[in-house]
């Protein structure tokens, strides 16, 4: 049974939500939802948008967990909460973190006055792996399972030319799995 190729899987850029670093939190939603209303319903939803510099260059994603993170900055100084948990924290002490540091409770129009004066540069996170449009989807598998990532940039040689994402990765795969094993 052959898999599809990740230039078949992956979406390209122009299909995708991208802003610029300069742009606030509420632009990235705002064209997040423009992308997700151009999005064919057979495919899963977008879960964050990209950023590109001055040059055009793609530089980071701001994706859902990082956006949350970033209308509450007193995260930061928790540390890693899932270091926390892993750790065997409890999930009461966690709470009680919550409870303590007064996290999420703001109003919400100051929540969303910070979505409307923070730069996605500010709380973006960096681009720093890709995966080749002609690696084999084994690859792709790998780095997105060894990176806990929901998506990973396709590259044609030095150019960025799509988002291969995890969701789509795993229908195609649990796709031919089902099939295989209904044979």
């Amino acid at each position: 049974m052959k898999l599809k190729k990740i230039n078949e899987l992956m979406l390209p850029l122009d299909e995708y939500a991208v802003v610029e670093e300069e742009a606030t939190m509420i632009d990235a939603i705002r064209e997040l939802d423009t992308a997700q209303k151009k999005l064919p319903s057979s495919l899963q939803p977008h879960r964050a948008v990209l950023v590109i510099n001055d040059k055009g260059e793609i530089v980071g994603k701001l994706g859902q967990l990082v956006f949350l993170k970033a209308l509450e900055p007193r995260y930061d100084s928790i540390g890693d909460i899932d270091k926390l948990a892993s750790r065997g924290w409890s999930s009461d002490f966690l709470s009680s973190v919550m409870d303590n540091m007064r996290l999420w409770k703001e109003s919400f129009a100051d929540y969303v006055r910070r979505a409307e004066n923070t730069k996605v540069k500010e709380v973006m996170h960096s681009v720093t792996e890709y995966i080749d449009i002609d690696a084999p989807l084994s690859e792709a598998v790998h780095k997105l399972v060894m990176y806990q990532t929901l998506s990973i940039l396709v590259k044609k040689g030095d150019k960025v030319v799509g988002i291969l994402r995890l969701a789509d990765v795993f229908s195609e795969i649990a796709d031919k799995i089902k099939t295989y094993s209904e044979s």
